[in-house]
């Protein structure tokens, strides 16, 4: 089994309130658990208007299969048309049950 993260930080240029980030944020979670069928969360800077910090968790059965998926995660975040992508970083490691 292949257990693969991928964390993500987003700029909301046009957030003013917690509440616009709100909207954005579930938004493309739910899109992206819909799309991808990964579990997904907001992880980080819960308190900053503008900054999000997503994490995404995918399982599998060969590493590149999980890469693959969280890497099309990225690229699907990068030309998102409201959040705007700064980065991301992946891990993938095996562990046998």
């Amino acid at each position: 089994m292949v257990i693969g993260s991928l964390s993500v930080r987003l700029l909301v240029r046009e957030s003013r309130t917690l509440k616009d980030k709100r909207q954005v944020v579930r938004s493309v979670l739910d899109r992206m658990r819909a799309a991808f069928n990964v579990s997904a969360a907001e992880v980080d800077t819960h308190d900053d208007v503008k900054l999000v910090t997503l994490a995404f968790a995918a399982v599998g059965f060969e590493t590149a299969a999980v890469q693959s998926a969280l890497q099309k995660i990225a690229d699907a975040l990068r030309v998102h048309p409201v959040a705007e992508y700064l980065g991301s970083e992946v891990t993938v490691g095996s562990e046998v049950v």
